[in-house]
Formats: C-alpha cells, sequence, structure tokens
C-alpha cells in the first residue's frame, strides 16, 4: 500500500522570514507566499504537499497582540482535518509569547505546530531562513512507526533547535542564535540528521481526541519587574490598580524582593483581590520562595511562584486561565499544575 504523502500548511504572518530585497532601491518588501517554492526550491525534494496561506495585511511581530493568536487558533482549527501539521512563520520580536499563547489555546494537539522565522530575509545570500523553514517543515511531516506526529506540540524550531513554545525565549537580536530553553533540553536538534528527544516530548493520551480551542483571554495583566530603588508609587500604581487582575512579580534570583513594610504593605493589599505570580529575572533556574527570608516573606503575603516560567509563558497562561475562569481562587490553584509542559 502506498504511502500518504503528508500535507502541511504554512502560514504566514509577516517578519523578516518572508522578505526580499528590492534590487532598484534596497528596500525589504514581502514576497508571494504561495509562490514560496521558487524562494525555498529546496522545500520540493520532499514528497510533501505543502500549501500556505498569508495574512493580509502581514503583521510586524512587534506589533502582534491576541487577536492575531486568536486568528491562528481559528486557522489551525478549520483546518486541522485537512493537513498533518502548520508551519507558523513569524517575526522573531514576540514569536515566544505567540508560541506560548498557542500551547494553551490549542488543547488536546496531536499534530505540530511549528513557529519559525529567521534574523536575515529568505533571498540574502547568508539568509538563516531557508535551514529554518526547512527543517521546520521536516520536522512537522515526520511521524513515528505508528503513524503517530513525531512532536505534536506547539513548538519554535531556530538555528537547528527545536524548543517548546511556552518554554522558549529570545536570546539575540542580532544572533543566528535567537532563541534559547534554558529549563529544559531541545526537543530535537537538526545536524546530518533530525535527532529527536522522545523523553521530553509530550504526547496525548488519546490521538483520537478531538482539538478544543480557547479563544477566550482576559489580558488584563500587569508585569512588575523588581529593581533597586524602586518607590511605593510605582509598586502601587501597578500592583493596586483597577484596570489590573493580574500582576506578574519579575524578582531577582530564587524569588526574593524587598522586605521593607511598605514594600509587603502593597504586596498584602494586591493580594486580597489580585492574582500575583512570581517569576524569576534571571535567564534560567525558577522561583522557590522557601529558600530565603525575603522570598516566604512574599509567599506567606500571598505570591504565587511561577516556577521556571519564562515570562511569555506566565503571561499565556494567565491569558488563558482568567479568560476561561471567573474564580480568581481556581485560576490560583491551575497557575501551580503543569497544564502543557510549561513548567
Amino acid at each position: 500500500m502506498k504511502e500518504k504523502k503528508a500535507s502541511l500548511l504554512l502560514i504566514y504572518t509577516g517578519g523578516t522570514i518572508g522578505m526580499k530585497m528590492n534590487p532598484e532601491n534596497g528596500t525589504l518588501c514581502p514576497f508571494d507566499f504561495s509562490q514560496i517554492l521558487d524562494e525555498v526550491p529546496e522545500l520540493g525534494k520532499f514528497a510533501y504537499k505543502l500549501d500556505a496561506v498569508s495574512f493580509d495585511p502581514i503583521i510586524d511581530s512587534s506589533d502582534v497582540e491576541p487577536v492575531i493568536w486568536q486568528e491562528l487558533a481559528d486557522i489551525v482549527s478549520r483546518k486541522y482535518d485537512d493537513y498533518d501539521g502548520f508551519v507558523i512563520l513569524h517575526g522573531t520580536d514576540t514569536m515566544a509569547y505567540s508560541a506560548s499563547a498557542l500551547s494553551f489555546m490549542l488543547e488536546g494537539l496531536t499534530k505540530p505546530v511549528i513557529f519559525t522565522g529567521s534574523q536575515l530575509p529568505v533571498g540574502a545570500p547568508r539568509t538563516d531562513g531557508k535551514e529554518n523553514l526547512i527543517s521546520a517543515v521536516e520536522i512537522a511531516a515526520a511521524k513515528d512507526e505508528d503513524g503517530h506526529a513525531r512532536v505534536p506540540e506547539v513548538c519554535i524550531f531556530f538555528n537547528n533547535r527545536l524548543t517548546r513554545g511556552n518554554r522558549t525565549t529570545k536570546l539575540s537580536s542580532d544572533e543566528f542564535r535567537a532563541f534559547a530553553s534554558p529549563n529544559i533540553a531541545p526537543l530535537a536538534e537538526a545536524g546530518i540528521s533530525i535527532k529527536y528527544n522522545d523523553p521530553a516530548i509530550r504526547k496525548p493520551s488519546d490521538w483520537n481526541s478531538p482539538l478544543e480551542v480557547h479563544e477566550k483571554l482576559d489580558t488584563r495583566v500587569g508585569i512588575l519587574k523588581i529593581h533597586p530603588g524602586i518607590t511605593p508609587e510605582v509598586v502601587g500604581d501597578i500592583l493596586c490598580g483597577s484596570s489590573t487582575r493580574a500582576v506578574i512579580l519579575e524578582t531577582y534570583g530564587s524569588g526574593n524582593a524587598p522586605s521593607k513594610p511598605w514594600f509587603l504593605d502593597i504586596i498584602r493589599k494586591a493580594a486580597g483581590t489580585k492574582i500575583l505570580l512570581n517569576v524569576t529575572q534571571c535567564f534560567s533556574g525558577g522561583v522557590n520562595m522557601d529558600i530565603y527570608a525575603n522570598g516566604k516573606a512574599l509567599k506567606e503575603s500571598g505570591v504565587i511562584s511561577g516556577g521556571d516560567l519564562t515570562t511569555e509563558g506566565a503571561l499565556a497562561k494567565l491569558f488563558h486561565l482568567m479568560g476561561n475562569l471567573g474564580d480568581n481562587k481556581e485560576v490560583k490553584r491551575l497557575l501551580t499544575e503543569n497544564l502543557r509542559g510549561e513548567m
């Protein structure tokens, strides 16, 4: 029996990867993504069925908002039964935010949703775009011996590494290694061959379960980065503002913050009505508020540990939980549970 040809949908939202340089004036302009095989003919060597859709207008990733995530989730949902996997081409500035958001919005995934992009346009002589796109496509089409998707997760592929979307953060604005996932090993690495880290890849308990899409998002979240010299006015404005339902505290080290009475007074006041989630400013590691007295003071004041959540993952998780739950107590409970491999 002839093996069925894998079918993939490429979704171009915008970003450097989809740009070409105008030879007359040197400006970057988006190319017609329906002609992707003309720009990356190497894709034609795969025995895949490749279709492409493009946002109109395309979006600079610094302009990405939750409505874009809802549109992406809607496209994946509508096309879910027609394709074996999805590759989303996206600007790098907010790619980790978008991948984190989609990981929570798409529940019960049995197919890959791979984000990728580039630091140089796909038509540039030294572009990283071709390699990123080609490998992302190959991974999105990969199946195991049972015919199931090899990586049924929302991921980011960049610079030869596949990482879980909600565990990834942008590392550099000018290196090909633009992203890193400091607290978990890559799910796959592309060298001469693609090596999959199968024990780290999340698999569904039921491969026949339907995709469930959660498009409701509550974005009333603030972020407070703790820093020396922070004032009561700044802390109070962010933590006690009437327009926020939750605040992410980016704290020092393993989850520490000032122990001054005024600071803890504001924390206790805010924790009475809001959700306060503690994540570390450090690139790697996580929050443990039981190690130091300053961390314990936050815990005792009602702050929830975010463990090793990235800021992007924490924001997406709050948006998702708050959008679907009106009870702050239930949101707080679920924040401590590992829902999509984010912790």
